[in-house]
């Protein structure tokens, strides 16, 4: 699937309608993702924006529409659907686990590396070792590789998850919240980092965002949900004061970070 000029289509998401229970939490949601943009969904709690983004995962289903990744449908299943799925990687808002389970960083990481050996199983298990500690490396974390994840920091956990995500290629970075838990040091080394390894990866990305400052500067594109898409563009034109109000009432407080 092209857009026009001939750019890639990564995520087309097409009259995508999802209920939770009885309540319709996302309704006639559609936006595509070209190649190598970042784009940010943003609006109020309770809009449905992590709803839509865990219905074009595959986490939750959705009633009505369609998602197609890399120009494949996802509601189909067999070897082909799964293959396009791991192209896709997703940083929660919060990874939660048993503090009790005694996971090492190069663990969590190499569980990347496992989904590839899924669909490689020749590849030689020292290759495994090798992308683990590349990952982490590429990420400045190497120091961390025999830590057990429970006495992570938030802003190492970022770092480690990152490196999932790298330990082998992507085509489509899901971010939820990214900035969670980190302080106003942390967001900016998380960002500088992750727009490094887009750079470098040709990531695309769509993440969730209260920040609408960072949206700003660095995204392509915004989505602006509540239920809905209210509008949709770049974010001079999306992020405007009519817009905004549309989204959020007038209860809307802007978000931004002195530094």
């Amino acid at each position: 699937m092209q857009a026009s000029g001939f750019q890639e289509i990564v995520l087309a998401v097409e009259h995508l309608t999802v209920y939770q229970e009885t309540y319709m939490a996302v309704q006639d949601v559609s936006f595509v993702l070209p190649a190598g943009t970042d784009t940010a969904i943003v609006g109020p709690n309770g809009a449905g924006k992590t709803t839509l983004v865990q219905a074009v995962l595959g986490i939750l289903p959705h009633q009505g529409g369609t998602v197609t990744l890399l120009g494949k449908p996802l509601s189909r299943r067999g070897y082909l659907a799964f293959q396009v799925r791991q192209q896709v990687a997703y940083l929660p808002q919060s990874f939660l686990f048993d503090r009790r389970i005694p996971m090492t960083v190069a663990e969590l990481v190499g569980l990347g590396w496992d989904q590839l050996k899924l669909q490689l199983p020749w590849i030689d298990n020292r290759r495994r070792r090798f992308a683990v500690e590349g990952a982490l490396y590429r990420v400045g974390a190497t120091h961390l590789l025999e830590q057990f994840i429970s006495g992570l920091s938030g802003g190492e956990m970022k770092r480690v998850l990152l490196a999932y995500c790298l330990v082998r290629p992507r085509r489509l970075l899901i971010l939820d919240e990214a900035l969670s838990g980190l302080d106003v040091q942390g967001e900016s080394d998380f960002y500088e980092l992750l727009y490094e390894l887009k750079r470098e990866e040709g990531w695309t990305i769509l993440q969730i965002s209260h920040d609408l400052d960072m949206v700003r500067r660095h995204c392509d594109r915004v989505l602006c949900l509540n239920r809905g898409l209210l509008c949709q563009g770049e974010p001079e034109v999306a992020l405007s004061p009519e817009n905004l109000f549309a989204a959020y009432g007038s209860a809307f407080v802007r978000y931004r970070h002195h530094h």
